[in-house]
């Protein structure tokens, strides 16, 4: 994928009249239990509750007339999903999405209040291509959840906004399921020379980490984490960014997300959903690679369903 530092800084640019810029928060207690200055991005308070908008929007403001006039489509878990059609509503590009039907409530709710074209299908990579096999022989542009440049740079903007707000930053950490966060957190690094990018990711869904090791793309496993937005494989973008520029991944088990969930609710006082507080998680699960640093976080997103709440 041949783009450089400068398509990050127009992307940031060409999305300045749409999206929010979030704040970049600290907690005295967070640090201490941590050893380390953590300064988390805030993206759950962007639009649509999660960082998802940035790359959409980048993507849908890079097509031609004619492509928007006949649409787009993507599968998604459901931040995606809820950032295209977002997005698609304030440009008037019409939007077709498909979700797992095990997604959560509140995410599919978030894609209803801006998409009125909703297709549920089954859990699994398999349904995904399946969906997308057959809405290709329509007119429309595929934007995919994180496997596209535009969608990439798009998503660098939020690591990019946090390197402007905190430039003292010499690690920074995001989650990682489908690769779009942390290829474009790892591009942002890289240019601007920070030492160490780490990506954090669920123990029971570690295929993104068996990829990175064994060198291969390993398909996803079996969705058995509360980190739904992150059960999905690296595309072949992401894999080659990630090889190329990531320092490690780091596996959290899912009770581990669960207490770090709690504290940022508690402390930071931001709801967060268990995709994004995985790196709290991976903060406290590893202080070799975080003590005595400065630490920037990305939160990923905030849209929880309070009736599934993985403590009840």
């Amino acid at each position: 994928m041949d783009w450089q530092h400068q398509d990050i800084q127009q992307a940031a640019q060409r999305l300045a009249p749409y999206h929010v810029l979030t704040p970049c928060l600290r907690n005295d207690y967070l640090d201490a239990l941590s050893g380390a200055q953590l300064w988390f991005k805030c993206e759950n308070l962007q639009r649509t509750g999660a960082f998802k908008f940035r790359g959409a929007c980048n993507a849908l403001l890079q097509l031609s007339q004619q492509q928007r006039q006949q649409g787009v489509f993507t599968v998604s878990s459901g931040n995606h999903g809820a950032a295209l059609a977002c997005a698609g509503q304030l440009l008037a590009i019409p939007v077709q999405v498909a979700v797992p039907n095990n997604a959560p409530q509140v995410k599919k709710d978030n894609i209803a209040r801006y998409c009125q074209h909703i297709t549920e299908i089954a859990p699994g990579m398999a349904a995904r291509e399946q969906f997308i096999n057959a809405r290709q022989q329509q007119p429309g542009t595929l934007i995919p959840p994180y496997n596209h440049a535009h969608i990439i740079q798009g998503q660098a903007t939020a690591a990019w906004e946090l390197c402007q707000q905190q430039p003292q930053l010499d690690t920074l950490l995001a989650p990682l399921g489908g690769g779009g966060l942390l290829s474009g957190t790892v591009r942002v690094a890289r240019s601007l020379g920070i030492e160490q990018v780490i990506g954090a990711e669920p123990a029971n869904a570690d295929d993104a980490y068996q990829s990175l090791r064994s060198g291969q793309l390993q398909p996803a496993r079996p969705p058995e984490s509360v980190c739904d937005g992150l059960l999905t494989s690296l595309g072949e973008h992401t894999f080659t960014i990630l090889q190329a520029g990531l320092d490690r991944v780091l596996l959290v088990d899912d009770e581990q997300v669960i207490d770090a969930m709690q504290l940022l609710w508690l402390h930071l006082k931001m709801v967060v959903e268990p995709s994004s507080a995985i790196t709290l998680a991976a903060v406290l699960a590893y202080p070799e690679y975080f003590s005595g640093r400065q630490v920037g976080i990305i939160l990923s997103g905030g849209n929880v369903d309070l009736k599934r709440l993985p403590w009840h």
